[in-house]
Formats: structure tokens, sequence, C-alpha cells
């Protein structure tokens, strides 16, 4: 079942890219743009996605590396036990590569680490592959294009490692390639690449030949290359080297004279693909984990095998009858320190669990991971302990045999530290696992598995809301995973969301003045596409879709949270009032429509399809195209509406060869003009508006001046600021992106692979650009306090507060006491705190400015005991406000 939601994920994910990036843009002229300092920093979630290789340097000890499908590669930092990203730096021109399909650590200069990048091998991906090599461990790079794709994102992307360095020469490099590519090598230290003219096999394994995209039915190639450093001497080539191919009659060649001639290993198995060739040079031993798939999904049946170097003898070590496989080996590693000590996974063991396999006899003899008692009970060698990311349960209660937290799946890397036999990590599909106290297997006694990822953060972002007020700080939509609320963004949330729990979630939004309210809409096998949420995002409860729907599509809930407009995939735009017990169809609109409310008018509802805007006024139930012209004729647009302000919405998009940029209407959407200083625009977000400034916080995906980036504007698009620079750019980031509207300057950043980025300006502070606070409101002042609902033990109030003074506030904080106790519980429409019986309401970034004769308001649930009579002192600052 999780392999199906996986690769279903994966794949509109790769048709997603498609759609929404535009292809590599010729260098333009660079143009002076202002810029800001930043830091910037992810929303932890720890992990999230696909590891399908760990390297460690066989010289240095505590030197290693990770690499991902499409989050970029990282260095493990051992003083802080976190990961360090290393490729931020990708632009958006070349976002295929953070996707990378193989690393190699130099084993002779240490300081060098080579990453073979490229994200698809189809025409998803705009740009060649390349290798890039770095003399400071990753810390900056220089690059060589190929003259052909990588894929690592592909099938076949767990194999490996398909970039080797010889152990005895490091200037020596080889690199299998897939598409029928061959086997390439440098002699330059990754400098210069040619093919490898007389290898005799390019490959011929597909996935499926009959898919038409070119995902699937892509030749795997060359995997893997293995240098048997006993045949050389420091300084000269190693003779012998083992290649893997994706040819399951001929999987294992052998070069003898330093890849001068290669032949097929004689007597090899057949029928399998070699995903592993890992070697114990002292013992004289290559083994091969073999499968019947290319992975990293798929994989029924499976082998382990020996081949003795010196003889030619090949013995079938596998730990269990072929026939009682039900899955492929993948993840394999000798123990450096006792190379008598193999270890292997079952990699495509989905249910119950993955499987963890060690031999301390050259796999005479193996043991298991967990093995069955009396089924369906488990007796496991481990324990896991997964508080540091409990999301990792996935909320799941499963019955026997299956556990939560699981081992894991889609394993197909798996390390022993060469310096520490205890030290053992492995890849699965959601996080890094590890251990420290590995030979406890041996001893009879539990190794302690945790999660070794911190820092590592590799999920696809396709959503982002940042609500006014409320304990959430950030929603986020993701791929895999679904998403999170964070209260905390230093802090790893406890659990996705779940009630349902989506595979994807696609859209989600709150409501403006009631950031109670919370919807959220995504993939799912069986069960429904749509979810709610009373209590700002804390818990949550299914909807009901209607008929035909098959996929999130997008959802916009109304200013008020008392309807919804959702356009779901499969289905045509519909609205519901309430929760969503019955849907009706929207008409005037165009199924696939993504849709945003107003975020001051309830019944006010806007959607976008193929060049058109499209306007309702009652609720979503109709909606009329609007004559505005000169609009992206794609669905590679993302449009908001800003709050605070009815009809003023932003909207960006395009492709090059047609219109694309940003676009903005203060007339809800019946005109736009668009900006002439933005080159391009993908994304579209407001935050809190900047000392003085009278127009809250743009926040956009960019080019602006030629130059592509992370821009800001505090007047409105007159003028913009990168606040991104070239060490920071995190490939495709043209999902989402949003201010935040209590602290001014914070931006959230959707990427496609590393996770959630936030970033503060160094200047910013809650209170604006300056980094002082906005003045006291001065004049007099009215508060109008209202029960407007009360039930045992519990109640709801609005407050309205009105400037009678001759001034416009620029801000405000208004503060009373409770007479008898009680609490509040959720406030919306303003920040706020409280202390015993004082409480404390602040203007978010939209209401800060309140003209003279004008009102603001707020409202908010709380608690009672006893009586529940209205507060009548109310102070702004110092000030005493009338009781009106």
């Amino acid at each position: 079942m999780r392999r199906t939601r996986i690769l279903t994920a994966v794949l509109a994910l790769a048709a997603g890219l498609l759609a929404g990036t535009p292809p590599a843009l010729a260098a333009a002229p660079q143009a002076a743009l202002a810029a800001d300092t930043y830091t910037w920093n992810n929303a932890r979630i720890d992990g999230g996605g696909f590891v399908p290789g760990i390297v460690f340097n066989r010289s240095e000890k505590n030197l290693a590396y990770a690499r991902t499908d499409i989050g970029g590669a990282y260095r493990w930092s051992e003083s802080t036990k976190t990961w360090t990203p290393l490729l931020d730096s990708v632009g958006w021109d070349e976002w295929g590569h953070t996707g990378v399909v193989s690393l190699a650590s130099d084993p002779v200069a240490p300081d060098k680490v080579y990453a073979a990048v490229g994200t698809y091998t189809n025409g998803w991906d705009p740009t060649n592959g390349a290798v890039l090599r770095s003399a400071d461990r990753g810390a900056s790079w220089q690059k060589t294009d190929l003259p052909f794709k990588l894929g690592g994102n592909m099938p076949g992307r767990g194999m490996g490692e398909r970039l080797a360095i010889d152990p005895n020469k490091d200037s020596v490099l080889y690199l299998g390639a897939p598409s029928g590519k061959g086997l390439w090598r440098s002699t330059d230290s990754g400098v210069t690449w040619s093919q490898v003219t007389n290898f005799p096999n390019v490959g011929n394994y597909v996935q499926d030949s009959t898919d038409t995209t070119g995902y699937a039915s892509d030749n795997q190639g060359i995997v893997w290359v293995t240098f048997d450093e006993s045949t050389g001497t420091a300084g000269t080539a190693t003779k012998t080297i083992y290649v893997g191919v994706a040819d399951k009659d001929n999987a294992v060649y052998r070069s003898t004279d330093a890849g001068a001639t290669w032949t097929r290993l004689a007597g090899q198995p057949t029928g399998y693909l070699a995903h592993k060739g890992v070697l114990d040079a002292k013992n004289g031993y290559l083994y091969l984990a073999y499968s019947d798939k290319g992975g990293p999904y798929d994989g029924g049946k499976g082998q382990l095998w020996r081949y003795a170097t010196a003889t030619g003898t090949w013995t079938n070590i596998s730990p269990v009858a072929e026939a009682d496989t039900y899955y492929g080996f993948s993840g394999l590693t000798v123990d450096r320190q006792h190379p008598g000590t193999v270890m292997a996974t079952a990699y495509s063991s989905w249910w119950p669990d993955t499987q963890l396999f060690r031999s301390t006899d050259s796999g005479a003899t193996w043991t298991k991971a967990w093995d069955y008692t009396s089924y369906p009970n488990r007796s496991n060698r481990y324990t896991i302990d997964v508080s540091s990311s409990p999301w990792l349960t996935f909320g799941a209660n499963p019955s026997p045999p299956e556990q939560t937290p699981k081992l894991g799946w889609m394993t197909e890397s798996l390390e022993i530290d060469p310096f520490d036999s205890d030290r053992m990590m492995y890849g699965t599909g959601a996080t890094l696992y590890g251990t420290e106290d590995l030979t406890k297997w041996d001893s009879g006694g539990q190794f302690t598995v945790k999660p070794m990822v911190q820092g590592l953060e590799e999920t696809s972002v396709d959503d982002l809301a940042a609500p006014p007020s409320g304990g959430a700080r950030l929603f986020s939509a993701l791929g895999d995973i679904g998403g999170f609320r964070h209260t905390d963004l230093t802090k790893v949330p406890s659990m996705m969301y779940t009630s349902p729990t989506f595979t994807t979630t696609t859209s989600l939004d709150f409501a403006e003045s009631n950031p109670n309210t919370v919807v959220r809409v995504g993939n799912l096998d069986s069960g429904p596409h749509i979810a709610f949420s009373t209590d700002n995002g804390a818990n949550w409860f299914a909807g009901t879709d209607p008929s035909g729907v098959s996929g999130g599509g997008t959802v916009a809930a109304g200013s008020d949270g008392s309807r919804f407009v959702w356009s779901p995939a499969g289905s045509g735009v519909q609205y519901t009032t309430g929760f969503g017990s019955s849907w009706s169809a929207s008409s005037g609109i165009p199924a696939g429509a993504a849709v945003e409310s107003d975020r001051v008018d309830p019944k006010t509802f806007y959607g976008f399809k193929s060049g058109t805007f499209y306007v309702s006024s009652d609720g979503g139930a109709t909606f009329t195209a609007s004559a505005a012209t000169g609009l992206p004729s794609g669905d590679s647009v993302r449009f908001k509406a800003l709050p605070g302000t009815k009809g003023d919405v932003w909207l960006a998009g395009g492709a090059t060869g047609g219109a694309y940029g940003l676009w903005h209407s203060t007339n809800g959407g019946t005109t736009f003009t668009e900006l002439a200083n933005v080159d391009q625009a993908d994304t579209i977000g407001f935050g809190k508006a900047a000392t003085g400034a009278s127009y809250q916080t743009l926040y956009t995906s960019a080019k602006i001046g030629g130059i592509r980036g992370i821009f800001r504007s505090t007047d409105a698009g007159a003028t913009w600021t990168r606040i991104n620079d070239d060490a920071h750019q995190w490939g495709w980031t043209g999902a989402a992106i949003t201010g935040d509207p209590r602290i001014y300057g914070r931006v959230y950043l959707s990427t496609n692979g590393r996770g959630v980025i936030y970033g503060d300006t160094a200047g910013g502070d809650d209170g604006g650009g300056g980094g002082g606070t906005d003045p006291t409101p001065t004049g007099a002042c009215t508060v109008a306090y209202t029960i407007t609902n009360q039930w045992t033990g519990g109640f709801q109030a609005d407050v309205r507060l009105t400037n009678t003074g001759t001034a416009s506030w620029s801000s405000w904080s208004l503060g009373w006491s409770f007479p008898n106790g009680q609490t509040v519980g959720q406030l919306w429409n303003a920040d706020w705190t409280q202390s015993g019986a004082a409480v404390t309401a602040k203007n978010v970034s939209w209401n800060g400015t309140v003209a003279a004769g004008s009102s603001v308001s707020f409202g908010f649930t709380g608690t009672w005991t006893g009586t529940n009579t209205e507060p009548t002192t109310f102070k702004l600052g110092d000030q005493t406000c009338t009781a009106a």
C-alpha cells in the first residue's frame, strides 16, 4: 500500500515540475539591485524523504556524506550530530542539479568530494547532468557539464554508487551513466570526462517499456563501480575494477588492467540486477546484493552472493531461500574493522517491515533484526526511539506483525562506519536512521535505532500559510508526508496532519478573520480528500468528497470560515457552507481552475484557468469571467488576495515565450496592471508591513533586473530588494511563498526537496525594519466589548476599538483585565497574551493602521466559571478608552 502511495506522489511531483518550471534561460546582464542580509533556516521537520546513498570516507574518521534524490547532498558534523546542506547554491535555471545520483569522498585527499547531479533523464529536467567537484568538503563547488542527463529521482536511483574514485590514484574517477550512455572516466580529478568506449555493455533494463513519458522506460544503465584497492599501489592506477550493469543476464564486469579491457565475470548469477557490489579486499570477497527489479519501490525476489576474487568461485550466501523472499536485496556493507562482518537489507519489504541481515562469518550464517516467535508476534534485536522525530510513527496503530515506528522501507543505503563497528547508518523513504551500539546485536542484547537526520531536510513543499493569530505560526502542505502545523519553527512537530492523513497535501487555507478555521486538501489512495480544523490546525476531521474526486487540487476558505470553495482533481469546482457535509457544483468556472478567497468579504472568491480570471460574489455558487486581458495563457499561475482590503489581488506566473510576470488588481480582478519592473514572477505572498509603511510587505520568487532570486517590497511593488544571495538559492522555489503577518521581514519559502525555508532580515524585529518600536497611539478611543455567544463554561466575544481622536494610528495595543478570571482560548485578528486576569491584544500586520474616526475589530473565545462579567476598563497603552 505504501509503495503505491509514494510512487504516485513522485510521479505527480515530476509532472508538477514539468508544468510549473520554466526551461533553462540564457544568462541576462545583471542590474544593480537593492539587497538585504538575511539569515536562513529550515522549519524543522528532520527528514521526510528518501535517502538513497550514504558514503563514509575510508581514510578520515567521522567524515561522511548523504545524498538525496531531489534535495541535494549533506555532510555529517560529528560535533553537533547534524547534517550540513551542501547544494543550496544551485540556482533556478539548473534546479535539476539538486537531484544527486551519486557521491564519492576522496580517500587520498579527504577534503575532496564529488557529486554526480541531475534529477530526470527525460524532458522534465531542462538541463544535462553534471559532475560537481569540491576541494573544501562541499563548501564550494566547480562544475563539469556532461553531454547527457542523470537521474537522481529516476527508477534505480538506490543502486550504486555510480561514481567512484580510484583509491590508489585519486585523479582517476569513473561514472556509470544511464540511458545507454555507458561508462565514463576522468583522469584529471573530474575536470574532463570521456566515455570508456571499449566497455562492452551499456545496460538494457527498464522498469516499464510502455511508459511514454520516458520516466519508467529509460535504460537504467551502469549502476555501480568498485575498485579492488589491493591491486594497486599509491600513485598508480588500481588494476582491478568491478562494474555493475542493469542487465539481468550480464550484471557484473571486471577489468584487471586498470580499465584497458573488460570482461563479463564468468559463472555469475543471472535473472537478477546487482544493486550493489561491495568489496572486502582483506579476505578477497566481492559481495553482491541482487533484486529482480531496479527499485526503489519494486522488488519481489532477491539473492545475496559472494564472489572469491582469487579463485572466481561464486557462493550463494542468501540469508533466506529465494522462494521465501518477497523482496529484493540492496543495502550492503562490510565492517572495515572486522571485514568478515557483512550486513544487507531487504529494501522492498514493505510489509510488515523492512529487514536487516547480519553475518559475522562472511555470509556463511545470518541473523535478522527481527524474527517471528509465534506469528504474528515478533522478537526484535533492536529498540527504536523516535522521540526526536515523533511523527515517524505516522500516527499509526497497526496490528501485529506490523509495528510502529517501522524500521523503514526503501532501505537501499546501509553503511557501517569504517572506523567504528558500533555505528551504522541507513536510509529509508522517510528518514535516516542509525545506531551507535550495533555490536550488541552479536552479544544477544538489543541495539538502539534512532533518527540521525537533524539538519537533513528533504520535503517537497506545495503550499504554505502563516495565520495572523493563534498558536500556529505556519501551516505547510508537503509531498509524501502530508504537512505540519508548526508552533515553533525550531522544533520538530509531534505529528503530521492526521484524521485523515494525506500522502500529499496539495493546498490549504485558513479563514482570515477566524484563523481557528483551517482547511486542507490532498491525495489519498482511498478515503476523503478534504479535512477541516476548528482549533487552528491542532485537530482535524474529514469532510465528504463530491462525486468523482480523485485528488486534492486547490481549496479556499471564506474570510470568516462560513463557506469553502474547492477545485479538486477529477471533478469540477464545488462550494459548500459549513464543513463540507454536502457540496454543490459552481457554475461559470472550468474544472481544474485554481481558487482563492477574498480576505475580507466572506462571499467573494476568485479563480484562474488558462488565462482567464474568475470572480464569485455569492460564496462560490456562480463565477463570472473577468474581462481582464494580457494574463498568462497557461496554468503555471499563483495568485492571492491581500488581507484587510477587499478586492486587492496579486497574480504571478507565466512561461517564457508568453506573458510572464506580476500583476495587481485593486478592483477584485476586473482589471489588472502588470508591474513593469518585474521580468518574471512565480509566487506572491504578504507579510507584516514595515514600520511607517502604508502597505503590507510583498514577497516573491521572481526574476527582477535580470536576476533570479527572492525579493521583498515594502511599497506595493514600486521598488524591490533581493533578500537571498547566490549561496542560498535552493533550486526551484516556485510553488509557494508567504511572509509572516506578525514579524516584519520574515518570509517562508517552498522548495522542491529542501523543505520549508524561512528567512529573517538582520535588522528586523516584530516592529519593523528599523529595529525600533512603533509609536504609542495618541488621542481619544472607545471600546465596545460584546459577548456574542455563551454556553456552560465557554463564551465568544467581539471587541471593536474606535479611534475617536484626530490623528491616525500606525499600530495599537489594547489591554484589559477580566473581573472574574476568565481565560482567552483562541483570539483572531490580533496577537495576544494573557497573564493572570490581564489580557493584551496587539494589531497584526494588516490592521495596525486605524484612521481617525475608523474602527478595528477582533474576536475571541474563552472559558469562564461562576460568572462572566464584562470588563469595563480598557487601556490603549497608558491611555484609558471610553467603554461604549
